[in-house]
């Protein structure tokens, strides 16, 4: 007898998408019935929709480990077919998660008309009628006694209010505790993340803004005036109203806890709690914390901001450069924490799911007492294989220089005084969403190490394994994903596996060498970089001190200075792949020069000032290179083109001169900023 054929895989996932299909579209056909059911079958609908979310990612996530080579026979159009099924199976996603957001806000509207109705049916049927027929006189008097309540209160109409998402507890002297729920009227924005606010008795304090979601005034009038009508009618319950939804119903809203908790998982829902009720995400993902302050604190948080020098607190001189007379450079400047990090792996990183689209993998980090960010934000991309999906490397082993944005070693230095000094890692991924096209960046874990223990000492140099919490920094307790929960019950090799399958982050610190702590040292007291680029860091900073110190006419003048290579080098720092072509070219001009040459720092200066204005100032003023943009990959793609075209050219012309007076060559209308460097507007007060 003949053994039977296996099913060809492709056909077998197919056929599995068809029977999806129909379940999808009976699950459809029977939801539209929920308005007459009762709570308990639109809870199974809901958990089955949900369920059924989980069979269609998983034949999605079976369809992408697909080969052609997997058939047992050829199959013709097979890329063609594979791509519909895979858009058949997004398009029974998208059904599935509009349809269990739609249940859940019906059941929140349900909920609240239930519970009215059983306070005084009657009444609201004679309220009604008489709404009918008065309706236009009571609205215009609620206007007119919500525009005297808004005359009367202009300070309050100026007032930015917040309602907090969270429960928090003051850390420190300063901070102001809260419940979630509570109004807080902002006092002040303060672009650490840390804002200055009032609660409802007038306590002032700090508070962290991740916790805030904007609140609107007008809810806040009509909130009053049903719980003050409610308050007459039987004087048991809070209420207030809240969002509309989108039938144009109003939800009245409970105070009691268990409530709040619906209301958070259900009537709120964003973007980042709609993926986590589908399964998108784990639980304990957020949005980026450190990608939030990179965006909206302007400058403040990057590296360009902490390469310039600091002035004294008379601001009459600068405290942390310095001229060497008898070196005849910079002033080197030891800082209480100098030391390399090494970032070597993570692992065990749950896997978002196929409703998102993965831009980046990488590392936030910077340095930290704990509440706020003591140094510039600097990020490391991580490289990420099919093979091994919950892992992480970096510093891949790769032919030519490796890029900047790869490079896992960095170093670390700082000269605060703080006890509580550390690094915090942020993991995060840049995503877009599949049926919206909404990108978006979102925490994977955090973790905060303490340089230094109880009393003080450094911590020892060696590999550190880092168990990542889920939430904000400014969370505690909150699990990366809390189906492998870290308190494990059982036995010890139960709770030994499950150690093993925790989110973790692998690095290493290392202790400097002689060479090293000679060359950061020239480096600014706060500063968080990449190893690779930290020569040309130094370039910069000699540059500066030639300019500032040693060839100014006047230490008292404050004129604008014309220095290019001043005026336009921060800006290296934020695109990452200009930096690896300006190291390219110092490489290859660096292996030209003799032994001698490379021990005469004046002539290293002149040389590295000449590759700049060779390869630099071309690339950054030209059109052919697109704007940069995080995440990417076509705009990364066309940039890399850009520049490796670039950098041919001038190679094969000895120089980028005759690309420069090519008519093929457009560049951007001169500007002066391109030329001066202002140093007074550049620099960084004394914050202390």
């Amino acid at each position: 007898m003949l053994a039977r054929r296996p099913r060809d895989p492709l056909q077998a996932l197919r056929r599995r998408g068809q029977e999806l299909k129909l379940q999808v579209d009976s699950l459809v056909t029977e939801s539209q019935l929920t308005g007459a059911l009762e709570p308990s079958k639109r809870r199974d609908i809901y958990q089955r929709c949900i369920q059924l979310k989980q069979a269609v990612d998983e034949n999605k996530n079976a369809l992408q480990k697909l080969n052609k080579a997997d058939e047992a026979a050829p199959v013709g159009n097979y890329e063609q077919r594979k791509e519909e099924e895979h858009s058949l199976l997004e398009k029974l996603a998208c059904q599935l998660q509009e349809l269990a957001v739609g249940i859940s806000k019906k059941d929140t509207l349900k909920v609240e008309a239930h519970s009215d109705k059983e306070e005084d049916d009657t009444t609201e049927e004679d309220e009604e009628e008489e709404t009918e027929e008065t309706g236009g006189e009571e609205e215009e008097s609620e206007g007119d006694e919500e525009g005297k309540q808004e005359q009367a209160s202009p300070e309050e109409a100026e007032t930015v209010t917040y309602i907090a998402l969270g429960d928090f507890a003051a850390q420190q002297a300063g901070d102001l505790t809260f419940k979630k729920g509570d109004i807080l009227r902002i006092v002040e924005k303060k672009p650490d993340g840390w804002w200055l606010a009032k609660d409802a008795e007038g306590v002032e304090g700090l508070i962290p803004r991740t916790y805030l979601e904007p609140y609107n005034k007008e809810d806040k009038l009509e909130s009053s005036e049903d719980s003050e009508e409610g308050g007459e009618e039987d004087g048991e319950e809070d209420v207030e109203v809240v969002d509309e939804t989108a039938d144009g119903a109003q939800v009245k809203q409970r105070t009691d806890s268990h409530w709040s908790a619906v209301r958070k998982a259900i009537s709120e829902i964003n973007t980042v709690d709609v993926l986590a009720t589908m399964g998108a995400i784990p639980a304990g993902f957020r949005p980026s914390t450190l990608s939030q302050l990179l965006d909206e604190a302007g400058n403040q948080f990057r590296a360009s901001y902490f390469l310039q020098p600091e002035l004294t607190t008379s601001q009459l001189a600068f405290r942390d450069l310095m001229w060497d007379a008898k070196a005849g450079t910079i002033m080197s400047r030891p800082s209480r924490v100098s030391l390399i990090l090494t970032l070597w792996s993570c692992k065990m990183i749950p896997l978002p799911g196929t409703s998102i689209q993965v831009l980046s993998r990488h590392i936030r980090l910077c340095l930290s007492d704990g509440s706020k960010v003591l140094s510039n934000i600097h990020t490391v991309r991580a490289v990420w294989q099919p093979k091994k999906p919950k892992t992480w490397t970096f510093s891949p082993q790769v032919t030519g220089i490796l890029p900047c944005l790869l490079d896992g070693d960095c170093f670390i230095r700082s000269n605060s005084s703080t006890p509580d000094l550390g690094i915090l890692f942020e993991l995060g991924i840049s995503y877009i969403r599949n049926s919206t096209g909404e990108r978006g960046e979102l925490s994977c874990g955090w973790v905060f190490l303490k340089l230094f223990d109880a009393s003080g000492v450094p911590i020892p140099a060696k590999t550190y394994e880092l168990f990542l919490n889920g939430g904000t920094p400014y969370e505690k307790g909150v699990e990366v994903d809390p189906s492998v929960s870290r308190r494990a019950q059982g036995s010890v090799f139960r709770q030994m596996i499950s150690v093993r399958r925790q989110p973790q982050l692998l690095v290493k610190l290392r202790s400097l060498n002689r060479r090293s702590r000679a060359m950061l040292s020239l480096l600014p007291e706060t500063l968080v970089g990449s190893m690779c680029s930290a020569h040309l860091l130094i370039f910069y900073r000699q540059i500066l001190g030639d300019v500032l110190l040693r060839d100014r006419t006047s230490l008292q003048s404050a004129d604008l200075i014309s220095h290019p290579v001043l005026a336009t080098f921060p800006l290296l720092l934020e695109q990452p792949d200009v930096m690896d072509a300006l190291r390219s070219s110092w490489a290859e001009k660096e292996s030209t020069l003799k032994r001698a040459e490379k021990r005469d720092k004046e002539l290293l200066k002149a040389e590295f000032l000449l590759v700049y204005h060779d390869c630099v100032l071309p690339l950054l003023h030209s059109t052919l290179l697109p704007p940069f943009r995080w995440a990417e990959e076509e705009t990364e793609a066309a940039r890399w083109k850009a520049i490796a075209d670039f950098l041919k050219q001038s190679r094969e012309n000895e120089g980028s001169l005759k690309a420069l007076l090519s008519p093929d060559g457009v560049h951007k209308p001169f500007d002066l900023s391109e030329q001066t460097y202002d140093f007074l507007g550049e620099i960084r007060k004394n914050s202390g």
